[in-house]
């Protein structure tokens, strides 16, 4: 199964951003990680901190099943909704942090509707768990 995961604004930092929150691994260590456990799988990873390039890769329609942390294009980004709302493929998005124990405006996702499920807290973990949910 080839699988994309996609990361929003500020992602790229992981490791170095707030350790407190996301603690302090970075995306590359995890991405290995991930790909040393699910080896019958294609893991492919994309970062942006711009909206329109995200919408772009997702509709390069090139994966079996999408993994998404839209990072803070979570709570505004109607267009990423949208894209989100085309894919008729396996989609899952997936937060670090556990959006309902922060800041009010972070816990409002308007992309989650258009997924087929939401990890949230679980750190990076999250993202096994998201690959996990799609089988083999």
């Amino acid at each position: 199964m080839k699988i994309l995961i996609v990361n929003g604004p500020n992602l790229n930092l992981l490791g170095t951003r707030e350790p407190e929150i996301y603690g302090t691994t970075s995306m590359e260590d995890e991405l290995s990680n991930l790909q040393h456990k699910f080896p019958d799988h294609q893991i492919t990873y994309y970062q942006s901190n711009v909206e329109g390039e995200i919408i772009n890769r997702i509709q390069e329609d090139d994966f079996d099943a999408l993994v998404i942390n839209p990072g803070a294009f979570t709570h505004y980004s109607y267009a990423i909704a949208d894209c989100l709302k085309n894919i008729s493929k396996p989609k899952i998005e997936v937060h670090i942090s556990n959006i309902y124990k922060r800041e009010e405006f972070r816990q409002k996702s308007v992309t989650a509707a258009n997924t087929d499920g939401v990890l949230s807290g679980f750190g990076l973990k999250g993202y096994e768990l998201a690959i996990l949910s799609f089988g083999k």
